[in-house]
């Protein structure tokens, strides 16, 4: 997706015919073995958008996932509400991001995804002086049980993004998050959709 010399588009879904969907997990809070060892039995391509709040206990989590094959793409420094930040604040929060990132992970991510989906030009500014490529946004997103849609039909359509957090029980009333992800990819495969890698498209 070349952007020229505007800034980088928003993208909540993907043009195309093929019965695909594409998985994202955010944030990078809960850090379940189980879940490392569930995605490298399935093959199923994600990509993780890591706040620097949330995986610094562990960076060396994500790194099985990563190996894997799953980017890992800018979710802000500290998760703020982009909207309510000056210029040079989001800036701060999106490029310190892009250098732990790439000084952890050994990539420099092409994608971010403003924390809420919040975002205004100051945003799309600030991600491009940064060298991002597109501001990732989302058509559904993975719930306890089912999944919230945006559209009134509630169901997928081909190229959508769908958005989901790396979250644990105590957020799940009780449910794991490899629980809730096999739930998640049940459900795109009854639909009649399969799971492709975002960055093929984007």
């Amino acid at each position: 997706m070349k952007t020229g010399s505007g800034t980088p588009p928003v993208v909540s879904d993907v043009p195309t015919k093929e019965k695909i969907v594409f998985v994202t997990f955010d944030d990078g809070a809960e850090k379940d073995p189980k879940f490392v060892t569930m995605m490298g039995e399935l093959k199923i391509p994600f990509t993780m958008f890591l706040t620097d709040v949330s995986i610094r206990s562990d960076y060396g989590y994500f790194k099985p996932l990563q190996e894997l094959g799953n980017p890992i793409m800018n979710h802000t420094l500290t998760h703020p509400n982009l909207r309510t930040e000056s210029e040079s604040a989001q800036r701060h929060e999106i490029c310190t991001q892009q250098t732990k990132l790439k000084a952890e992970y050994g990539t420099t991510p092409r994608l971010l995804r403003p924390p809420y989906g919040n975002l205004n030009e100051a945003t799309k500014t600030a991600a491009k002086s940064c060298g991002l490529q597109a501001l990732i946004l989302w058509r559904e997103s993975m719930q306890i049980k089912g999944m919230q849609y945006q559209r009134a039909d509630k169901k997928l359509h081909p190229g959508d993004i769908i958005l989901a957090h790396f979250r644990g029980p105590s957020e799940l009333k009780g449910t794991s998050m490899t629980e809730m992800t096999a739930n998640l990819l049940r459900m795109i495969s009854e639909q009649g959709f399969t799971v492709a890698r975002l960055e093929d498209y984007v």
